[in-house]
């Protein structure tokens, strides 16, 4: 019974009538048909509120609502011609479960931007976590649709992946790609995330810090509470038959490489840090990236992008 956010057909036109039939078009394509059987105005405040936690337009969600999406929505049975031919390949869950290895337990792993060494090693720690079997696999799985306005566009990212998926050889990782447009909704987001990666066959998700959350464009101030998401999943895990995997704060060290957040204060080890806008800045100015912070692959889609 658990509900993550709602796949809603808005439209402006106020003369579409239940009973009519429109043509779903992606781009080019003839994509399916909709019988309408049924028009209505939404409470798109009352929306928001159970969605996101806000009807504040501070939030990027919450101003899609209202200012993207059409005024009236539209219900009715869906009759599929094909699938959307994308700028980049997308399996189905049941394409994509077909490549997982059986009676094994698969740890999903999303994220929304380019992969860096401390995104790789999250997610091959995370094999090693004690609530996952010895002989398991990581799926990693971005999402590559739309996001937030600064981020790199899903095609590039998409090419980011098919570097790291051709120079990375190891079993326990495969690899898939997820047409999903990120709504920034914590832990709502967190529920979507993994109701849609147990449709692919997943038995364990990676679940970070501050998941999917947003600021205030106004105030700054952070949407949701740093493990909000983290507690809400929890929660829905047993519903879901799937577990969590709390992801761990790593950091890279001048002397051991990644380990713990925790460790390098123990030992007093001194933690290299390259923040996401010096990153940008030293991309756009063609300065050197340390290889501990990215890989030089995906440095080099980047610049070429």
């Amino acid at each position: 019974m658990l509900f993550g956010l709602p796949i809603v057909f808005d439209s402006n036109n106020d003369e579409v009538k239940a009973g009519e039939t429109i043509l779903l078009t992606y781009k080019n394509q003839k994509i399916a048909i909709l019988e309408v059987s049924s028009i209505w105005e939404p409470d798109k405040s009352l929306e928001a509120e159970l969605c996101y936690g806000t009807n504040s337009l501070d939030h990027p969600a919450v101003k899609m609502i209202f200012h993207e999406r059409g005024r009236f929505y539209l219900g009715g049975k869906v009759y599929g011609f094909e699938l959307p031919v994308r700028e980049f390949p997308c399996k189905t869950p049941e394409e994509v479960r077909s490549t997982l290895p059986s009676n094994h337990d698969v740890v999903a792993f999303q994220c929304r931007n380019p992969i860096h060494r401390a995104h790789y090693e999250l997610f091959t720690n995370a094999l090693l976590s004690d609530n996952v079997s010895s002989n398991s696999v990581v799926l990693v799985h971005p999402t590559c649709g739309p996001t937030q306005q600064d981020d790199i566009p899903g095609k590039v990212r998409y090419l980011t992946y098919k570097e790291l998926e051709e120079e990375i050889s190891d079993e326990r990782i495969k690899w898939a790609f997820l047409p999903y447009s990120m709504h920034m909704a914590g832990p709502r987001e967190a529920l979507q995330h993994m109701i849609i990666r147990r449709n692919y066959g997943c038995t364990h998700f990676i679940i970070g810090r501050d998941m999917a959350g947003c600021k205030s464009s106004s105030t700054g101030e952070d949407f949701y509470g740093p493990y909000d998401a983290q507690n809400f999943a929890n929660k829905c895990a047993d519903e879901l038959m799937m577990q969590t995997v709390p992801s761990k704060n790593l950091v890279y060290t001048k002397e051991k490489g990644y380990i713990t957040a925790e460790e390098a204060k123990e030992f007093n080890y001194e933690v290299m840090k390259l923040s996401g806008t010096e990153f940008r800045k030293k991309l756009r100015n063609g300065e050197p990236i340390p290889e501990w912070f990215a890989f030089k692959s995906v440095v080099d889609v980047l610049r070429r992008s």
